[in-house]
């Protein structure tokens, strides 16, 4: 009788984490699918190149690094 309480307590578990994972996947495909949408729209309607777009995603990530945690 413990073992299948194990057994049955384990594949709860298992079940847990595997839908987890999947909802993981999930949002990361869409996300994913929705920054080459963007990316693809700026390159079409604005002329806008990849290496452009990662310029000012750096420059950003500068910007928000000093603001929270100064010159140094």
């Amino acid at each position: 009788m413990f073992n299948l309480i194990v057994l049955i307590t384990a594949l709860l578990i298992a079940w847990l984490v595997f839908t987890g994972l999947v909802n993981i996947l999930k949002a990361s495909v869409k996300t994913a699918l929705s920054v080459a949408v963007i990316v693809l729209i700026a390159q079409i309607v604005l002329g806008v190149r990849p290496q452009e777009l990662w310029q000012q995603l750096v420059q950003f990530g500068q910007i928000l690094q000093q603001l929270f945690f100064g010159n140094g």
